[in-house]
């Protein structure tokens, strides 16, 4: 296995995770009637802070198009692998939402309430609002995943910087837009749940913090070479 394909399975598998265990918190809390945000915001961070510590070595740990996309303007990662990366996080979040689809099929009223876990607007934010909203945070989770990794100056704490980013952007963000910061994220339980209302914030918004966080990491955040290590 080339050092390519074994990115690829990495992205994938920890792609899996996040989803399978971000949006299987939103059905079981549904299911409960549990704590509510907080432990759902928890359960992103702390599995992404985790599956990026894990498969970060091989593939650096995206998860994420809008990462990919980001790191690819940043001159961080090569455009020619960004096709690729998207393939193997699409696939690897729609085999996690059909996997909570059967694996929640006896709780269809937490199915239909949470449509199977997928970030969806809050009656009172319009969709020029939630594009801004994703873009925003979006923008703080590349700085993250930069500043705490992809830099060479980045300090040695591994994923749980882009964790506590991911968990605290829920946290202002969770009751506003779902907080999903991630186009595969919403794609991969909207597809298998059906619900596609709004779907364009969820390409846009983040796709375009991404940009924003990307331009600004290349002109602005990297170090100059002789910090370089």
């Amino acid at each position: 296995m080339n050092a390519h394909t074994r990115a690829l399975a990495a992205e994938a598998c920890g792609t899996f995770w996040f989803f399978f265990i971000g949006a299987g918190t939103i059905l079981t809390d549904s299911v409960i009637a549990g704590g509510g945000l907080l432990p759902i915001a928890l359960a992103h961070g702390i599995t992404l802070a985790i599956a990026v510590s894990a498969f970060g070595p091989f593939s650096g740990g995206h998860f994420n198009p809008a990462v990919t996309f980001a790191l690819a303007i940043a001159g961080r990662h090569p455009w020619a692998r960004v096709p690729t990366y998207w393939a193997a996080q699409l696939i690897a979040g729609l085999a996690a939402g059909f996997a909570l689809r059967v694996l929640y099929d006896r709780a269809i009223t937490a199915i239909d309430s949470t449509h199977l876990g997928t970030p969806a607007l809050a009656f009172d934010v319009t969709p020029a609002a939630g594009i801004v909203i994703e873009a925003i945070l979006t923008v703080f989770l590349v700085w993250a995943v930069y500043g705490t990794r992809v830099s060479p100056l980045a300090p040695p704490i591994a994923g749980f910087g882009i964790g506590l980013t991911v968990m605290t952007d829920i946290l202002v963000g969770g009751p506003l837009t779902g907080a999903a910061m991630n186009p595969a994220r919403w794609f991969a339980t909207a597809v298998p749940a059906g619900f596609f209302e709004n779907w364009y914030v969820y390409w846009i918004g983040p796709l375009l913090g991404a940009a924003i966080a990307g331009f600004s990491i290349r002109y602005l955040l990297a170090p100059p070479p002789d910090l370089k290590t």
